[in-house]
């Protein structure tokens, strides 16, 4: 049981972090990540200014110590000089003795300067490689971030033209929904007027009754068919006679009498010609 606990656990702890990288990789954004890098390089070169800083003024402490140890030396030297001028050779003995050790200290302390002087040159070298490294990041960055966002808005452009962006697909579906309930509203209209016609709902807005409205409806329809009959009467409405088919033909078949055809030969034509008359131009 207690395996088979782990076991669940840690399946939750895997979904649970893979839904965290999820959202975490729709929250991160690119630039915003490029930005923190390059402040990060820039706190690094910062510390490196300081560390060179620090070991300039070690370098700084030890060349003073220096100093102030060859003036010693220098000061024992005299010292032991004028000690054997007064006959004090133990005084001169003394003071050469001391000279001895400040000689060993300076002879550490210019051991250490060399390693100090090395190490700042070292670190001055690697300030100066890590500047430029810095200085390529961030030129790269802003052309990743300015990539980026023509990126973005070119996206954001084409799913607003194809009508997939949030905005988009909301007026969309705003609008789908209004067509709907248009529709049904007017269908809903439609409906109400053929029941009210029919006389299947009562038209509370009329001081008249279903019945009386049914009667109304066979009044108007009588009143149109005398008034149809009417009109009949005085246009004297009549139905064409049949004419047999020769008659037909010599009217044309339309009823109008057919246009007489004109002489082909001429049996017996006068001698004296017609007078020619003058053209009278209308």
């Amino acid at each position: 049981m207690i395996f088979d606990d782990m076991g669940v656990l840690q399946r939750f702890l895997n979904i649970f972090r893979a839904k965290t990288n999820k959202v975490l990789d729709r929250l991160e954004d690119p630039r915003d990540t490029l930005d923190l890098s390059y402040e990060k390089q820039l706190e690094n070169i910062q510390k490196m200014r300081r560390s060179i800083a620090e070991v300039a003024t070690a370098k700084k402490r030890i060349e003073i110590q220096a100093n102030q140890l060859q003036a010693q030396a220098a000061k024992l030297q005299d010292q032991a000089r004028m000690a054997l001028g007064q006959n004090r050779e133990d005084l001169a003995r003394e003071a050469l003795s001391r000279r001895s050790t400040i000689a060993a200290e300076l002879t550490d302390l210019e051991s250490q300067h060399t390693q100090i002087a090395a190490q700042q040159d070292k670190l001055v070298e690697t300030s100066e490689r890590l500047q430029a490294q810095v200085a390529a990041f961030r030129t790269r960055k802003e052309t990743l971030k300015a990539t980026y966002s023509a990126a973005q808005a070119q996206t954001q452009i084409g799913e607003a033209v194809a009508g997939i962006s949030g905005s988009m697909s909301d007026a969309g579906a705003t609008m789908q929904r209004a067509e709907e309930k248009i529709s049904q509203m007017q269908a809903r209209a439609g409906a109400i007027d053929e029941l009210l016609e029919s006389g299947a709902l009562t038209d509370l807005s009329s001081s008249t009754d279903d019945i009386q409205a049914k009667l109304n409806k066979v009044s108007a329809s009588s009143q149109v068919e005398r008034e149809l009959a009417a009109l009949k009467t005085e246009l004297a409405v009549a139905p064409a006679p049949v004419l047999p088919p020769a008659a037909a033909a010599e009217t044309g078949g339309e009823g109008s009498p057919a246009p007489s055809a004109a002489p082909t030969e001429t049996l017996a034509s006068p001698t004296i010609q017609p007078e020619t008359q003058p053209e009278v131009n209308p």
